[in-house]
C-alpha cells in the first residue's frame, strides 16, 4: 500500500481540527417542556457545583485529585431523561456531576468532596469514588478502564436475575487503550448482555490528543470488530444525547445486546485542577463553548415558549442557594473517626479484625 504524502497527511489533519463533534444538522426536537427543564435545572446545577468545586480546591478546601464536568453536562441529563430509575450507572473519575443530575442532594456530594463523614461514600471516596445506591449510581473509578468489565458484570446481574434494567457505563477516551476495554466488549457481545457503552471523547486523554495516540479517531467503529452497534453522538447536544441512549435502551431491553456510543464532547477546564492545558489553543476552547449545551438548552426553551427571562434567572437563584448550601453543609460536618476505616468493608458488621 502507498504511503500518504505528508502534505495529503497535514491536510487531513487541518480538516480534523475542531472535528469531535459531528456537523450540526437543524432539526426540530419533540420533547415536552417537563424535560426540557430537567434537563436546565439539572446541568445547571452541575455546571455551577464544578464552578463551586474549583473555587474550593484552590483554596484548599477540597484535596486530592479533582476532575471537573464543566462543559459534559449534557452526556449525563440527556441519558438520564433516557433511562428508567432502576437503571444502573457507572463511571470513570469525572464523576460529580453524574449523582448530581440522578439525584443524590448537592450537600452530599460537596461534603464527599471534603471528606466529611456526611458524604455520599462517607468521606471515604473524594472526588473520584462517590457512589450513591438511592440512585443506583455504582460509583467513580480511579483507575484508568477499571470501570468498564465492572459496567458488564452489572449489566450480566440484571440479566441474570431478569430484569429489564440496563447498565449505562461511561469511560473516557483514553479508556479504549486498555485491554480490558476489549476483553469487555467481546464478553459483552457473546452474551448479549444489557449494557449501553458510552465513551465521553473531548478530545484528550489527559493532555493528549486522540489523533495522537490513536490510529482510528473515530472510536465508535472500534465495536464493528465485536460487531456491536455503534454510533457517534453529539455531545454537547443535550436531545442528541437522549434519543442515542433511548435506541440503545430499547436494544438491550428486547435482549439484543450492549451498545458503544461515542459521546463527542469537550472539557472548558483542564484534565484536572493541576492541569493548565497549554496544549490547546484559546480559539479551540472558545470553539466548543459558542456550542455550550446549557446555552442550546435555554435557546431553544426560549423559542418554544418553554421559559422566559424571569424563569431563568429564579433557577439561576435557587441553583446558586443550593451550592451555597452544600458549601455551609460541608464545612460544618465533622470528619470520619478513624475507627470508621472498619466500617463498610464487610457486610458482617463484626468482622474480626486483627487491629494490633
Amino acid at each position: 500500500m502507498a504511503q500518504k504524502k505528508k502534505s495529503e497527511v497535514t491536510k487531513q489533519g487541518e480538516q480534523n481540527k475542531h472535528s469531535l463533534t459531528p456537523d450540526k444538522k437543524a432539526e426540530v426536537y419533540d420533547f415536552p417542556q417537563e424535560t426540557y427543564r430537567f434537563w436546565y435545572e439539572k446541568m445547571l446545577l452541575a455546571r455551577r457545583f464544578e464552578e463551586k468545586a474549583g473555587q474550593l480546591y484552590g483554596r484548599q478546601k477540597i484535596r486530592g485529585f479533582c476532575h471537573l464536568y464543566i462543559g459534559q453536562e449534557a452526556c449525563v441529563a440527556g441519558a438520564a431523561t433516557a433511562l428508567t430509575k432502576d437503571d444502573k450507572w457507572i463511571t470513570a473519575y469525572r464523576d460529580h456531576a453524574h449523582p448530581l443530575i440522578l439525584g443524590t442532594p448537592a450537600r452530599a456530594v460537596m461534603a464527599e468532596l471534603f471528606g466529611k463523614v456526611t458524604g455520599c461514600s462517607k468521606g471515604k471516596g473524594g472526588s473520584m469514588h462517590m457512589f450513591d445506591k438511592n440512585v443506583n449510581f455504582f460509583g467513580g473509578h480511579g483507575i484508568v478502564g477499571g470501570q468498564i468489565p465492572l459496567g458488564a458484570g452489572i449489566a450480566f446481574a440484571e440479566q441474570y436475575m431478569g430484569t429489564q434494567n440496563v447498565c449505562i457505563c461511561y469511560m473516557g477516551d483514553g479508556a479504549v487503550r486498555q485491554g480490558a476495554f476489549h476483553e469487555t466488549l467481546n464478553m459483552a457481545m457473546t452474551w448479549k448482555l444489557p449494557v449501553i457503552f458510552v465513551i465521553e471523547n473531548n478530545g484528550y486523554a489527559m493532555g493528549t490528543s486522540v489523533k495522537r495516540t490513536s490510529n482510528v479517531t473515530d472510536l465508535y467503529t472500534l465495536a464493528e470488530a465485536y460487531d456491536m452497534p455503534s454510533e457517534p453522538v453529539d455531545g454537547m447536544v443535550v436531545e442528541e444525547v437522549h434519543l442515542a441512549v433511548a435506541r440503545a435502551a430499547e436494544r438491550a431491553r428486547k435482549g439484543e445486546g450492549p451498545t458503544l456510543l461515542e459521546f463527542r464532547t469537550y472539557r472548558y477546564k483542564g484534565h484536572s485542577m493541576s492541569d493548565p492545558a497549554k496544549y490547546r489553543t484559546k480559539e479551540e476552547v472558545e470553539a466548543y463553548k459558542q456550542q455550550d449545551p446549557i446555552e442550546q438548552v435555554k435557546r431553544r426553551m426560549l423559542e418554544k415558549g418553554f421559559g422566559d427571562e424571569a424563569y431563568f434567572k429564579q433557577v439561576e437563584k435557587e441553583v446558586k442557594a443550593i451550592v451555597e448550601d452544600s458549601v455551609q453543609f460541608a464545612e460544618e460536618s465533622p470528619y470520619p473517626d478513624p475507627s470508621d476505616i472498619f466500617k463498610d468493608v464487610y457486610v458482617q458488621e463484626d468482622y474480626p479484625f486483627l487491629k494490633e
